[in-house]
């Protein structure tokens, strides 16, 4: 119910306005300084650290990118410490920028309402539990990066285009995200065992059968190869996915085909002949038996433990087992083994990928991190904090990055290597495809069966 104010209330409210005004235009003219910038300490909560910052929000020059500027990253297998030394030389770069960390590993599902209520953080980096970037693009949460990327240059004058090493993903023709972290699935060994008994690194699927023959014959392992039967992803994107393309002249469109579930694309010729190679994988007795039940975990000690030579993984091996690494061990990558005699290694990457909000409150801020994020500096930094590749092309030779990852960028670099396209299945479809294989390589269906279970998944997908 509205009473009427006496004619005092009037002559208050007057002089409260007044006041307020007044306020306002001297906050106005005091050159804005603000003390704090937050961080966080890892778990999803914040901390606050001391920063002088001038407000303001423009994308010209040092002094004028400015501003509140807010960044959620997942904290998970590669930790904080990259993050937060790419940051700390970002705020030096831009001093006037007032940072906010949103991090921890929990931070996704704790960020989720804001972006749900139209209040998200100027850049956000999609990884871990509770991340989808293509359902983030879906609800219209992400800034359309396609025109920016055109032209985009990063913080050393470069065209971001011509420095990454895979290239973004398209919605539509579209780019709302740019890929961050460059992963590749790919096979393992230990250079010292091997070196030791005199075993050659195999360059192709013929030199593989014969060296793990002869590993056999050894009689120093219980088998050649060992993977995680439980998660068969491993072997599908470690050994599979390569030899769809080798067979298919390295044409790497034949992935984007299998994605769009084109029909007839999995009984195609490529198709029976990468499977053809894994039936004489198979019948060659190259496998470990025990591989069916296992998990990654238990796979992967086996390996460490010199029970198999070979193991199909992700580059985040190295750092995942570096508690249980041997002394003396030394990591060996091949990121493909079927191509033939000649042929040119196929790299099936994995990747995490960056993007600005749509409702951005400081996209210039957001758009000077992302191009400070893609420099080489930042990627060596990356590479040496967390054990993984930055996305781009980066000389980390004279870094403190370890001999693995020094030994996978040269494959990356290389022209004897081609990088595929990241490319996700339907989760249905490719349930379908991880149970097929596995049954394939445990001799439970034909390569015929498998391409029948394919084709149908596929079609009852495009329904």
């Amino acid at each position: 119910m509205n009473a009427k104010r006496p004619a005092w209330g009037n002559s208050l409210m007057l002089l409260i306005i007044c006041v307020l005004a007044a306020m306002m235009a001297a906050g106005c003219n005091s050159g804005g300084k603000m003390k704090e910038t937050t961080g966080s300490n890892g778990n999803g909560a914040e901390t606050t650290r001391k920063e002088e910052s001038k407000q303001g929000n423009t994308d010209k020059g040092n002094d004028e990118v400015s501003g509140d500027f807010e960044i959620q990253y997942f904290v998970g297998g590669y930790g904080d410490q990259g993050w937060k030394m790419i940051l700390a030389e970002f705020q030096k770069k831009y001093p006037n920028v007032k940072l906010k960390e949103s991090a921890g590993s929990k931070i996704n599902d704790q960020m989720k309402p804001r972006w749900i209520q139209g209040n998200p953080p100027d850049f956000v980096y999609i990884d871990g539990a509770g991340s989808n970037a293509t359902q983030m693009v879906l609800d219209d949460q992400l800034m359309d990066l396609t025109d920016y990327y055109k032209d985009a240059k990063n913080a050393d004058g470069n065209m971001i285009k011509d420095e990454l090493l895979l290239k973004p993903i398209e919605y539509d023709g579209k780019i709302y995200t740019l890929p961050f972290v460059f992963g590749s699935w790919g096979v393992f060994y230990d250079k010292k065992l091997f070196a030791d008994n005199g075993w050659a690194e195999p360059k192709d699927f013929d030199s593989f059968l014969s060296e793990s023959q002869k590993i056999a014959d050894s009689g120093k392992v219980n088998a050649p190869l060992i993977y995680t039967g439980k998660y068969p992803y491993y072997f599908t994107s470690g050994i599979l996915d390569s030899a769809f393309v080798v067979n298919n002249n390295d044409d790497t469109s034949i992935l984007l085909e299998m994605a769009a579930l084109k029909e007839g694309i999995f009984k195609s010729e490529p198709v029976k002949k990468a499977l053809a190679q894994m039936v004489r994988m198979r019948d060659a007795g190259i496998i470990d038996p025990a591989s069916a039940p296992i998990n990654h975990i238990d796979s992967q000690m086996l390996f460490l433990q010199h029970k198999n030579a070979f193991i199909p993984n992700g580059l985040w091996l190295e750092n995942e087992m570096q508690k249980d690494v041997p002394q003396g061990f030394e990591f060996g990558f091949i990121p493909s083994i079927t191509q033939s005699a000649g042929g040119k290694y196929i790299a099936i990457p994995f990747t995490a990928t960056v993007g600005i909000a749509k409702k951005a409150k400081n996209p210039a801020a957001a758009k000077a991190f992302l191009e400070f994020l893609l420099t080489k500096q930042s990627a060596v930094t990356w590479a040496e904090q967390t054990g993984a590749l930055g996305n781009l092309k980066a000389d980390l030779d004279n870094s403190n990055a370890s001999a693995l990852v020094k030994s996978a960028m040269k494959f990356y670099e290389s022209e004897n290597t081609i990088v595929a396209p990241y490319v996700q299945l339907n989760a249905d479809v490719d349930k379908v495809k991880q149970d097929s294989t596995l049954a394939l390589m445990t001799g439970s269906i034909t390569p015929e069966e498998w391409m029948d279970r394919m084709e149908k998944a596929a079609a009852k997908a495009r329904k």
